[in-house]
């Protein structure tokens, strides 16, 4: 791997996983979106957080950083959810799975991919955020009076992705397989793939209709036109790079070539800025 890529790779780690020390949660308020029945959004400081209540308890998918958690269980009973009883990960990202052992030690049972325990472990995490039911392929739940499956699917964003479907309210959680409007964050340190990110995209466009209601991993809650637009243009610049590196273009040769300036003013202001997002899907490309 090349120096650059070296350094933007550390760059983009080092934004996903900013110390929690650093930065300020104070301003941060979660904001509840109905998905469907007795199914919510929340939105606050990093990845977007999936909440069922009901009969059985307050579930929630994903559980953002550790010092929002009180700002998230006060969201959960406001909206209607008592504590929190049920955690499912999608991956092992801090700022999806940072709040885990703050949860996990006021009594929630947590459930992921056998990889994302893995991974926590590795991380050097609080084990009382490790999932304590993992599953190597899927999971079926029966909660809140829905049916729930739990999808992994092939290393996209990371090796430990679950895709949420919740089958009777026609609704999915992506986890970070989707970025609503803005360029994917492929980790390759974790076995993400370009390539795995599309097709968890065209998995969940096959299992859709136009009704159903997606909740991304980032960005605004979406529907099966939007993950349809947002694959479609991966689609094309995968094809772009693949044919940019079959003419044995090297990395930094790419990012000048601008495969992505078509987009880039609407897709590339966040932290996955165009070259980062070039350099990371050159490098899932060409190992």
């Amino acid at each position: 791997m090349q120096a650059t890529t070296r350094i933007y790779l550390a760059a983009a780690a080092c934004l996903v996983a900013i110390p929690v020390q650093a930065q300020d949660f104070s301003a941060v308020e979660i904001e509840t979106i109905s998905v469907a029945d007795d199914l919510f959004m929340l939105v606050g400081q990093g990845g977007n957080i999936g909440l069922s209540i009901g009969q059985d308890g307050a579930m929630i998918i994903d559980t953002q950083y550790a010092p929002l958690t009180d700002k998230i269980q006060a969201a959960v009973t406001a909206a209607g959810g008592g504590d929190i009883q049920m955690v499912i990960n999608t991956h092992w990202h801090g700022d999806h799975a940072g709040g885990n052992a703050n949860f996990g030690n006021a009594g929630a049972l947590i459930m992921a991919h056998a990889n994302v325990r893995v991974r926590l472990a590795a991380d050097n995490t609080d084990p009382a955020g490790f999932p304590k039911v993992s599953y190597q392929d899927s999971a079926r739940l029966h909660w809140n009076d829905n049916v729930i499956d739990l999808i992994h699917v092939l290393p996209a964003h990371t090796d430990g992705d679950t895709i949420v479907h919740f089958r009777n309210l026609n609704a999915f959680h992506m986890g970070d397989t989707f970025f609503n409007g803005v360029y994917p964050f492929i980790d390759v340190d974790s076995a993400g793939s370009f390539d795995g990110l599309i097709a968890a995209g065209d998995r969940v466009i096959g299992l859709s209709n136009d009704d159903t209601t997606i909740i991304p991993g980032h960005g605004p809650l979406a529907d099966k036109a939007d993950l349809e637009e947002w694959i479609g243009i991966l689609k094309t610049i995968r094809g772009r790079f693949q044919s940019l590196i079959d003419d044995g273009l090297s990395a930094d040769e790419v990012v000048a070539a601008g495969v992505t300036s078509e987009w880039d003013a609407t897709m590339g202001g966040g932290f996955m800025n165009p070259e980062t997002f070039t350099r990371l899907a050159y490098q899932s490309l060409t190992e």
